[in-house]
């Protein structure tokens, strides 16, 4: 994502859409996407945004295929989480993860959560920064943004998402004492993410040693980028600020 210089119409860098969606996955966005989705002007309030009362609300930025938010909330129930995504390929196969309903199924009349799964997903389908200005104050316990984009060339540099615009949002509406997660496979990309954090005296970063973000945190959920990462024989990093 580029650099937000206008939260009403910013501009964005990537693709919105790749190859065709098919059937079960288009009527899955059509008719359950709805139910889920948070509105470009709904504001946000942790009384209402899920069915029932949560612990904690967490947001995933740009969450891809939804392998990791839909295991944090399957494993979390009494939390709630966000996801933005733009990619709707990416929302199309959330849904399907967490429906159960897969291509070549027959549809059911009405379609639900699996079982396994509380009421506990919401989703943004579009750039996260037309969102932040609904989003009050302190109000996030954690925030993911895993595998974002690199934009590896130097004359792209001010198209990543980790920037000073993009912290001083993500720092008003994230608690003190809560995490800012960035996970990324690209050396040039985890250079300039720490070196984005530490020049913003908003945040910490809470590694003591290597194994604190060479390793997986213990409540991590692979996610199909880095499946793909680890056959190619790169390694990725996690790195966690904590909201000073």
């Amino acid at each position: 994502m580029p650099l937000n210089t206008n939260l009403e119409t910013p501009k964005f860098y990537g693709r919105r859409q790749g190859r065709r969606i098919r059937k079960a996955k288009s009527t899955l966005l059509e008719a359950f996407l709805p139910k889920l989705s948070i509105s470009n002007d709904q504001k946000l309030s942790k009384d209402s945004l899920f069915s029932y009362p949560v612990k904690q609300i967490c947001l995933e930025i740009g969450f891809g295929n939804g392998e990791h938010l839909a295991g944090q909330a399957l494993r979390n129930p009494e939390n709630g989480y966000i996801g933005a995504e733009v990619f709707k390929n990416g929302v199309a196969n959330l849904l399907s993860i967490i429906t159960g309903i897969k291509e070549g199924d027959n549809l059911p009349e009405k379609i639900e959560l699996l079982p396994e799964y509380k009421d506990n997903i919401r989703i943004f389908s579009d750039d996260i920064r037309l969102l932040f200005k609904q989003i009050p104050d302190n109000f996030l316990d954690k925030i993911f943004v895993l595998f974002p984009d690199p934009w590896p060339k130097k004359r792209h540099a001010d198209r990543r998402f980790i920037n000073q615009e993009n912290l001083k949002e993500i720092s008003r509406i994230l608690k003190k004492g809560g995490i800012l997660r960035v996970a990324t496979d690209h050396k040039i990309y985890k250079g300039w993410t720490l070196r984005q954090l530490h020049e913003n005296p908003n945040f910490r970063w809470t590694a003591r040693c290597g194994n604190d973000w060479k390793h997986e945190p213990r409540d991590w959920v692979q996610t199909k980028y880095q499946r793909k990462a680890i056959r190619e024989g790169r390694r990725a990093v996690f790195l966690d600020f904590e909201r000073l």
